[in-house]
C-alpha cells in the first residue's frame, strides 16, 4: 500500500483528504502544516507541493504521477527498503525489524550490508568486503569479516544454519538475497 503524508492545518480539510485518499487504497498520516512553500516543503522531505485552492482530481493526478515516478525510477544506491514477513531492512534510516522487534546494528554491520547491497551479483570476495574503519585488524580481514557475517546473521536470520538473506558462496563471497 503506497503511503502518503497529508500535511494541512485546517482539520476539516484534512479529513476530507483523509477520507478521499483511503477511499482510493492510499495509506494515509496526517500532520500539521508547517512548511508554506514548495522550497520548504522539499526541503523537509516532500516529493511534492500543491498550493491552495486546488481540484481534488489534480492532487489524484500528482500522487498518480508521484508513484509511477517512484516505482520505474531506478534506485542508484541499491536498495533502500526490504521487506519480508520476518525482516525489514530501511538502509535510508538505517533501521532493522526481525519479526516486528527492533534489531540494533553496529555501524560496521550497516557498512557491510552495504557493501553487500551495491554489488548483490556476482558474491562479493571475502577480502574485498571486509568493512574498512574502525577495528579491522590489517591482517585479519577475512577472520574479521567472518565474524561481522556471523554477528549480522544471528541478529538477522531466523535459522542461521540455513540463512535465507545473508548467503556464503563457497569459494566466492558472500551475497545478500532480498
Amino acid at each position: 500500500m503506497t503511503r502518503v503524508m497529508v500535511v494541512e492545518d485546517d482539520p476539516q480539510l484534512v479529513r476530507a483528504l483523509v477520507i478521499n485518499m483511503q477511499a482510493r487504497h492510499y495509506g494515509v498520516d496526517a500532520a500539521p502544516r508547517r512548511n508554506h512553500d514548495p522550497a520548504t516543503g522539499g526541503g523537509a522531505g516532500a516529493d511534492d507541493y500543491i498550493a491552495e485552492p486546488f481540484g481534488m482530481d489534480e492532487l489524484l493526478a500528482r500522487l498518480r504521477a508521484a508513484v509511477r515516478r517512484m516505482e520505474s525510477a531506478p534506485i542508484a544506491s541499491g536498495m533502500t527498503l526490504v521487506g519480508t514477513e520476518d525482516l525489514i531492512l530501511d538502509m535510508v534510516v538505517k533501521k532493522a525489524t526481525r519479526q516486528g522487534h527492533d534489531v540494533r546494528l553496529t555501524p560496521t554491520e550497516w557498512h557491510l550490508l552495504e557493501i553487500l547491497d551495491h554489488q548483490p551479483r556476482p558474491p562479493r570476495r571475502a577480502e574485498g568486503a571486509a568493512p574498512g574503519g574502525v577495528g579491522v585488524p590489517q591482517g585479519n580481514n577475512t577472520n574479521y569479516l567472518r565474524v561481522c557475517m556471523a554477528q549480522l546473521r544471528r541478529k538477522l536470520e531466523k535459522d542461521i544454519s540455513h540463512p535465507r538473506y545473508l548467503i556464503t558462496e563457497p569459494g566466492m563471497g558472500y551475497r545478500f538475497e532480498a
